[in-house]
């Protein structure tokens, strides 16, 4: 039993050590090519929270012109936490703000 559960703990440790890997970046997401973020997603679940996933934003004042975002999964989640918690508290002082009557 013991030999078992040392075999599985060995065979775990390398793709620990590639994940923690992965963690380390060089440059941005969104400085990354295409071909480079396709190399480093290799192997990983599109769930897992260092895959990354890219998406086309429109940029103001413009109709056609759009910004490439590339975020990791963890990235996209906190982003997304942020954006939210912005919209709770911008609502809350809308509704503890004192109403001009006056007008």
């Amino acid at each position: 039993m013991l030999q078992i559960v040392t075999a599985l703990a060995l065979a775990a440790a390398p793709a620990t050590a590639e994940t923690e890997n992965r963690r380390a970046l060089d440059k941005a997401p969104s400085a990354m090519t295409n071909a480079e973020i396709k190399a480093y997603n290799e192997g990983l679940a599109m769930t897992h929270p260092d895959y990354i996933k890219c998406r086309k934003i429109d940029e103001i004042g413009s109709w056609v012109k759009k910004a490439r975002v590339c975020r990791t999964n963890e990235q996209w989640k906190q982003s997304w936490a942020q954006g939210n918690q912005n919209a709770r508290d911008t609502a809350e002082a809308m509704t503890r703000a004192p109403v001009n009557h006056a007008n």
